[in-house]
């Protein structure tokens, strides 16, 4: 995923991501959530860096195994299983695939520095995990009856890339548009980030139940960062001098 039904890289044609340089001077929570996901994705089988997992159909049913285990399973996890209740939080340090896991911890490089740097440490901590929660356990609310298994970062990135909306409007972005032959074109935040939500609301409603990008969890995790952004910080922060991105496409 940004949001990833199990295995799948779910890579959409068409999905635009913001990439690039933005950073703050200090994020070491952002710095350590990006560690964590990549040691945990190294010593998993979705890595196959492993060789305790075997190969070919062996290494398929670790994985599958894996994914139930830590990732979200929307039936299991409204029967009220008590182990399925935290499978929201677990879920949020799992991937997919490399590209899965460079897409979004690329993401949460970006644009959660300069969040964090804004909120504080703590209370950014606090606020990935949580929006990520909830915007996992939005999907899979409205996906009660499946039995698909749903991991990934994507729903707590998403949030952070609303939060980052509304107190760095004005940044300046340069992103390369993959229909326009990756040309590259600089626009501020809020041209950019309004576009990319456009592009999972249009992706949503085409969306299948089954392997694919969780597209309703980046708009659930986008709109908790925003609001929460909007309700605790009032105006917007002024950016000075605001450094470069880069867009490029990728899958949740």
């Amino acid at each position: 995923m940004f949001g990833n039904w199990g295995r799948s890289t779910g890579r959409a044609a068409g999905t635009v991501r913001t990439v690039g340089a933005l950073r703050g001077q200090s994020a070491p929570v952002t710095h350590g959530l990006i560690a964590v996901c990549c040691l945990v994705f190294v010593i998993g089988p979705a890595s196959g860096l492993g060789p305790a997992y075997g190969t070919g159909d062996e290494l398929l049913s670790a994985q599958r195994a894996y994914f139930e285990r830590w990732g979200v399973v929307p039936v299991e996890l409204f029967q009220g299983r008590p182990r399925a209740l935290g499978t929201p939080a677990t879920a949020l340090f799992v991937h997919g695939s490399w590209l899965h896991l460079l897409g979004n911890m690329l993401f949460l490089y970006v644009f959660g520095a300069m969040t964090e740097e804004r909120m504080g440490r703590f209370r950014f901590a606090l606020f990935y995990l949580g929006c990520g929660y909830l915007a996992l356990l939005g999907y899979a609310g409205a996906h009660a009856g499946s039995a698909q298994t749903l991991v990934g970062a994507s729903g707590a990135i998403s949030a952070v890339l609303g939060a980052f909306l509304y107190l760095f409007p004005k940044a300046r972005v340069t992103s390369l548009f993959p229909f326009l032959f990756f040309l590259p074109l600089r626009f501020p935040a809020w041209v950019v980030l309004p576009f990319w939500v456009s592009l999972q609301w249009l992706a949503a409603g085409r969306a299948t139940q089954g392997p694919g990008v969780a597209y309703l969890a980046h708009l659930l995790g986008f709109s908790a960062g925003f609001l929460y952004a909007w309700v605790r910080y009032g105006r917007p922060a002024r950016v000075k001098s605001p450094a470069t991105a880069t867009e490029g496409e990728n899958q949740p």
